[in-house]
This record gives structure tokens, C-alpha cells and sequence, in this order.
């Protein structure tokens, strides 16, 4: 025989085996990664007492304003991350909850995982000289630059190493700074030929960039509505899909032209 119970005890009886579900998961490692705004480095500037864009074989210029990449701090591919990190992120605008395989692709071990970031920053690096002195249609190995920028892993300073050297040797242009003395952030992948790609996590890295001091931000354009999302006050966006539409949209913050926006 079945006994008709009351509503409010049927919800607290059919809420057991939920609650059960939340308690085992309390104390389960879940497949995420928790991330928060990271550190932010001037390419224009020193990093640990070393330049980090050193050019020799050609005059360079002396250079205002600030060009700031910006990073992410994640834990670690092998961290246990339960349920109430998870709840306690998702309410937090300066935390962010990732699929762990988003931010760790290439599994392995720990070591394996940061030997990884590391090639890849030396290949965005390498890319980056590349882009850079394609726009600026001198030969490669016409002049040598050399890129130091200690303990960040990773491809998405790429699109800023090369408006770095760009604003070393060029500027605007015209005789002013590429910055426009401005404090100047962003991030985004950079290919030979100036594509900029996208990179994750950038509603983090805005927040970093505006701790920093930075009024404006370069963002992939294809992470515009992510960007805007927690946008600090302050913060001005300028989408970019290219470096030579970088170089472009920064000459034309400076010179009151028509710069583009998310």
C-alpha cells in the first residue's frame, strides 16, 4: 500500500538522494581548473633587471607609455578542486571556473605541462620577431632581437611582443610612441603574417590590466562579449584582428581618429 505523503515532506524526502549527491561531491576532486587575474609585465620595460625586448644591429627608439601582456593564474593540472571551490568561484567576479582540459590540453604530468608553456612561448616569441618585422618590411635576420620574459608560459603574449618591437623601432610612425603614452594592455596569439588569435580568460586578464593602471585593452575580437562581461570601470576596449589593425586602431587613439570598439 502506498501512503499519500504531504508536499512539503515529499520535497524533503526527494531531496535525499540529491543532497546525498552535493555531500559526496564535497569531498571529490572535479574535473576544473580555478583561475584569477595574474600578473601583468611592460614588454616596453625590464623584467628581474633584463629588458625584455633587447634589439641590436639598428638604432631603436626611447619609448613612452607602457605596453602591458597580461596572464592568469590557474591551479595546477593535478589539484584537487571539489565542489565548494567550485560554488564559491562562480559567485566571484575575480575567479573563474574552467574545464580542466581547457587549460591543460596536452595532459602529462606537471613538469611535462610547463615544459610545454614554455616551447610555447619561445615559438610565440620566435613568431612574434617574425610578425613584427614583416610589418615593418625589413628581412629577417636583419637585425637581431632577443625576448626575456621570465616564469609565463604560453602563446598569448604574442600579439604585444610585436607591437613592442614595433614601438621600438618605428613608434606611431611619425615620431611619437605607439602608446601614446598611454598604459596599454591586452593579449592575443600572433601568427607570421599579423593574424591575432584568440586566447581565454580574458575577462580575468582585463581586471589584471586595470590593477595595473592600464586605460585601454587590445582583445581578439572574436572575445569581445567575453571581454565585456566584467569590464572594470576604466577600461576601454579595442578589438583587434590583425597587428597591422593594432598599429592602426593605437595611431588612431592618439591622432582622435575613429578607433573600433566591442
Amino acid at each position: 500500500m502506498l501512503s499519500r505523503l504531504s508536499r512539503p515532506r515529499a520535497l524533503a524526502l526527494c531531496a535525499l538522494p540529491v543532497l546525498a549527491v552535493f555531500g559526496t561531491a564535497a569531498f571529490a576532486p572535479l574535473p576544473f581548473t580555478l583561475a584569477q587575474p595574474g600578473l601583468t609585465a611592460d614588454v616596453l620595460g625590464d623584467d628581474q633587471g633584463k629588458p625584455v625586448i633587447t634589439i641590436k644591429g639598428t638604432p631603436t627608439r626611447t619609448t613612452d607609455g607602457q605596453l602591458r601582456m597580461t596572464t592568469i593564474v590557474a591551479t595546477g593540472p593535478t589539484a584537487d578542486v571539489g565542489i565548494g571551490d567550485v560554488i564559491d568561484s562562480w559567485f566571484r567576479t575575480d575567479r573563474a571556473v574552467m574545464p580542466r582540459d581547457a587549460v591543460y590540453p596536452t595532459g602529462g604530468s606537471e613538469k611535462e605541462i610547463e615544459q610545454h608553456n614554455l616551447e610555447d612561448m619561445v615559438e610565440s616569441q620566435n613568431v612574434a620577431v617574425d610578425a613584427a618585422l614583416k610589418y615593418l618590411d625589413k628581412a629577417p635576420g636583419s637585425v637581431d632581437v632577443s625576448l626575456n620574459l621570465a616564469d609565463v608560459g604560453g602563446p598569448s603574449a604574442g600579439l604585444f611582443f610585436s607591437l613592442g618591437i614595433i614601438d621600438k623601432l618605428d613608434g606611431d610612425g611619425s615620431g611619437g610612441d605607439l602608446t601614446g603614452g598611454r598604459n596599454v594592455a591586452g593579449t592575443g596569439t600572433i601568427s607570421a603574417d599579423g593574424k591575432v588569435g584568440a586566447v581565454g580568460g580574458v575577462s580575468l586578464k582585463t581586471q589584471a590590466a586595470r590593477r595595473d593602471g592600464a586605460t585601454v585593452f587590445l582583445v581578439p575580437k572574436a572575445e569581445c562579449r567575453q571581454a565585456e562581461a566584467e569590464l572594470p570601470k576604466g577600461l576601454r576596449l579595442i578589438p583587434v584582428t590583425t597587428l597591422s589593425g593594432a598599429v592602426s586602431a593605437l595611431r588612431a587613439l592618439e591622432q582622435g581618429g575613429k578607433v573600433p570598439g566591442c
